[in-house]
């Protein structure tokens, strides 16, 4: 009997025990979740995760476009040079082989 007394005195008048749960709530066991229910709240946490997080990605996905759109163009930029420079020694190499066939100008030959 006074296992009943001690149940009893936890109790308090609003008919909650010490923890704050009324005696119905914390009595019963949580339902365990159909497969059709889990699948439902994980969509809704990642839809969640989505709303809070969506800035932060939207941000990081504009640097990394930023980025990569760099990079595209300094590749394209220095490969026009390279070509360009490639001309110029070629412009170079027929002057210069004129010049060899020509031959050394001197105050005789000139």
């Amino acid at each position: 009997m006074d296992y009943l007394i001690g149940a009893a005195s936890s109790v308090t008048e609003d008919g909650t025990n010490m923890e704050g749960k009324t005696q119905d709530a914390s009595s019963t066991a949580p339902k365990q979740l159909t497969a059709a229910q889990k699948q439902l709240l994980k969509r809704q946490q990642e839809l969640e995760y989505w709303k809070r997080h969506s800035k932060q990605i939207r941000s990081r996905n504009l640097i990394t476009g930023l980025t990569i759109g760099a990079f595209v163009v300094g590749l394209f930029s220095y490969t026009i040079l390279s070509v360009r420079q490639e001309r110029i020694m070629d412009e170079i190499d027929d002057e210069a082989k004129i010049f060899v066939v020509k031959g050394p100008r001197t105050g005789a030959n000139s």
